[in-house]
């Protein structure tokens, strides 16, 4: 080959296009740096500037802290003519939580507990088994297992698996032994009183009868913060509720009432902010009651689902904001990932630091 040869223009122009000039404000690509050492608060604040599902980890932490600091301002406007003290406005933003049913059959129960033992969050939707789940823990504990053990052979043995998890169907035996003496008492006072119950009443009654301060119904039910759960009969407690009523029919459940007072915390709310793990139900049921209140505040979204499909668990806030369930000038946030991996890290740099900073900021006033 030639030498001095002129490389083709049409080449050089396409490999090394000119750069239009970068924005000022410009983030630069940076991870953390073990020579500093372990510092594990530092580490997932570099998760920001580490691109990808990181970067979208760092931009939910900030979501949140927003939520947290609007939640921390003075309420001015007070819900006094509310009788209700599970709807009554209690903060300047008003925090939604939503998550399914394999959140409180593993560990991130847990995390969800600490939110609702104090106070973090206004109000809770989750699925049927996201409330029979954590009572069921109250009584026999789940297993650790794995993924690739054979249903067949679980199925003989008596042995649930929910992922890598296993649940007995002992467990099962023992909730239904709890949980249908307590049906009989709602449809004896349903007659005695004339109380027609909704699904958020029976979970806050299930969770004073629970009295366990490892649950998170035990602490809903305690600070007066209300679970909604629109699809109750899908598990377990349906299974109950449909043998109870061949053993002592009658029993009511209403949906109105908490379609009313789930959209009704909405309206009243100051501000909103949205919380929500994994998709269904629980996803729109919280997007759609702030739809009442032209959309929310803030919103954070962690679930694994795509878009590509048209289901509202895959859905972007995007799409939402679209039908006016979050606000066009909010900056949601949806983290793609496992949120077993994710959500103790985020409520780490979120919740957990806010509360531990207050804790210590009193004991050190008191010292």
């Amino acid at each position: 080959m030639a030498t001095g040869e002129e490389i083709p223009s049409i080449a050089l122009d396409a490999v090394l296009k000119k750069s239009s000039s970068l924005p000022k404000d410009k983030e630069l690509v940076k991870g953390y740096d073990f020579n500093d050492g372990i510092d594990y608060d530092a580490l997932l604040r570099s998760y920001k500037t580490s691109g990808f599902q990181a970067t979208n980890f760092g931009l939910a932490v900030e979501e949140i802290n927003k939520m947290i600091a609007c939640r921390k301002k003075l309420l001015l406007n007070k819900d006094v003519l509310e009788t209700d003290p599970f709807i009554q406005r209690k903060h300047h933003c008003t925090i939604f939580l939503g998550y399914t049913s394999n959140m409180a059959s593993a560990g991130i129960r847990d995390t969800i507990r600490f939110l609702v033992q104090h106070k973090m969050v206004d109000c809770v939707v989750t699925s049927a088994g996201g409330v029979e789940e954590d009572l069921i823990k109250c009584l026999a504990p789940t297993i650790i297992g794995k993924f690739s053990l054979d249903g067949a052979t679980l199925r003989e043995s008596g042995v649930n698996r929910i992922g890598n998890l296993l649940v007995p169907n002992e467990n099962y035996c023992q909730f239904e032994n709890w949980v249908v003496p307590i049906l009989d008492e709602l449809l004896e006072e349903q007659k005695a009183k004339n109380i027609i119950w909704s699904p958020s009443k029976v979970i806050t009654r299930l969770g004073e009868k629970i009295a366990n301060p490892e649950s998170i119904c035990y602490w809903a039910a305690k600070n007066e913060i209300p679970i909604f759960s629109p699809a109750l009969t899908d598990g377990s407690l349906g299974d109950m509720i449909y043998f109870h009523s061949y053993r002592n029919p009658g029993l009511v459940i209403d949906l109105v009432q908490d379609i009313r007072r789930v959209n009704s915390i909405a309206v009243k709310a100051e501000n909103s902010g949205m919380i929500i793990i994994g998709g269904g139900v629980v996803k729109h049921h919280i997007c759609n009651s702030n739809l009442m209140r032209n959309g929310a505040d803030y919103s954070v979204y962690i679930n694994t689902a795509n878009e590509f499909d048209g289901s509202d668990s895959g859905a972007r806030p995007d799409e939402a904001v679209s039908w006016g369930k979050i606000k066009k000038t909010a900056t949601p946030v949806k983290v793609y990932a496992d949120a077993t991996l994710v959500f103790p890290l985020i409520v780490a740099q979120t919740f957990a630091a806010s509360y531990h900073e207050s804790k210590n900021h009193v004991k050190n006033e008191t010292s």
